[in-house]
């Protein structure tokens, strides 16, 4: 029981997470938060799922030039997540900008 209400908590969290991510008011930082919420996302522990909620919180504009690496990172949001974040930009949006999302 205990198992089935932490379960659909987890279920209402990651929900609200992909709204977040792909309703960001930038279509560029969509691209890349959408997919990472739903591909990545359901596998961060707590620390980092709570981290990358936090980071939902950022300018679009700010936070897509950290993720691509035009503007500087800020220290506190540099690390880890941000890199895995990157990573998944190398590895997974790229090629599906090339196909054509959006």
């Amino acid at each position: 029981m205990a198992e089935d209400i932490a379960r659909a908590e987890m279920t209402t969290r990651l929900n609200r997470i992909r709204f977040r991510a792909w309703r960001r008011g930038f279509r560029e930082a969509d691209m890349i938060l959408g997919p990472f919420a739903e591909q990545v996302a359901p596998q961060l522990d707590e620390a980092d799922l709570a981290r990358f909620e936090a980071l939902l919180e950022e300018d679009d504009h700010a936070l897509y030039g950290w993720i691509k690496g035009s503007t500087p990172t800020p220290p506190e949001w540099e690390g880890l997540l941000m890199d895995r974040i990157r990573r998944f930009v190398a590895e997974s949006v790229s090629s599906e900008v090339a196909r054509g999302i959006g």
